[in-house]
């Protein structure tokens, strides 16, 4: 006797056929290593049908996804790198192209005018005075400090000494932060009865340095504060903050002993000088009072050198506004 063959599966249906795999899906993990976006786009798509029709490839739209975006990332982060690293070569080689010998350079070279005044937005917005380990040669109180009015633009004022009167124009405007603090401390009376101890009869500079009332150039108001212009007009790196320009005859300047040093020490350019950009121009002295510098300059350094304490001794009386 014979038997029919059993039915196939053992008597149940035959299992339903696998899934389709979502063509978007496979496209977006195709696209994910050509061109990220659509591999994004795609992904989205495709997980999108996935959930509505049931088909497989859940697992490729994913991968696309994760692919994608970390392909995106990556390309942000090499673009950033790039537009920085691009920034500092550039920068590197107009540094290296204003060191060349000979190089055109608009910042620095010696015989080079002051550049061009350009006045920042924060000018005079925040004039701090901090403290030095050095205490004062004088009692004296700091300055008034955060925003400095620019307004006006000058200042005027007297330097009265016991060869005749100095006549100054202070540039408020220019150099807010310097001009609040030579004027707060000429009115303390903290320039009364000092010496001018320096004078520079050398080739290059013509100077007169007063302002210190220790009288040898180791004195000061007991703290200090940052440089304005010209040394605001360069770049922190600037290879033209170590090249000499030409600070005029007639020119106001702070004395320092380093960048953000000032203190209370002047100087009056009694000749064109070449000196580094490096002390704040705050000033101009009038044709009177060049007139009365000139004449200490006449005597000579009293040791008979291009740098010391002048041979005519020059003692400040006063300073006052006008």
């Amino acid at each position: 006797m014979t038997f029919p063959p059993p039915p196939p599966y053992g008597g149940y249906p035959p299992p339903p056929p696998p899934p389709r795999t979502n063509g978007l899906a496979i496209a977006s993990l195709i696209c994910a290593f050509v061109f990220f976006p659509l591999g994004i786009v795609f992904g989205h798509m495709s997980l999108s049908q996935i959930k509505k029709t049931r088909e497989g490839g859940h697992g490729l739209a994913v991968a696309g996804l994760v692919v994608s975006y970390v392909v995106a990332m990556l390309t942000v982060v090499a673009v950033v790198a790039t537009v920085v690293l691009a920034g500092v070569f550039i920068r590197y080689a107009e540094d290296l192209n204003a060191r060349r010998p000979g190089a055109p350079s608009a910042t620095a070279a010696p015989g080079q005018p002051l550049p061009p005044f350009k006045p920042s937005a924060t000018l005079g917005a925040n004039c701090q005075y901090p403290a030095t380990t050095t205490p004062a040669s004088k009692p004296v109180q700091p300055p008034r400090t955060g925003r400095i009015p620019t307004t006006p633009a000058t200042v005027s004022a007297t330097v009265t000494t016991n060869l005749g009167a100095i006549g100054l124009e202070l540039d408020n405007g220019m150099s807010p932060c310097t001009v609040n603090n030579f004027v707060s401390l000429a009115q303390q009376g903290f320039y009364d009865g000092t010496t001018c101890h320096r004078l520079t009869t050398s080739k290059d500079s013509g100077l007169l340095q007063c302002g210190d009332p220790a009288g040898d150039g180791s004195g000061g108001p007991g703290y200090r504060f940052p440089n304005e212009y010209p040394t605001n007009q360069y770049r922190l790196a600037d290879p033209g903050l170590q090249s000499p320009v030409v600070y005029p005859r007639g020119t106001l300047a702070m004395a320092n002993s380093g960048p953000g040093t000032n203190g209370s020490q002047f100087f009056v350019v009694y000749r064109d000088s070449d000196l580094p950009p490096t002390y704040t121009v705050f000033g101009s002295v009038d044709e009177t009072g060049l007139a009365v510098v000139d004449r200490v300059a006449a005597g000579g350094v009293k040791d008979g050198g291009d740098d010391g304490a002048p041979a005519s001794p020059v003692t400040v009386t006063s300073i006052r506004l006008d």
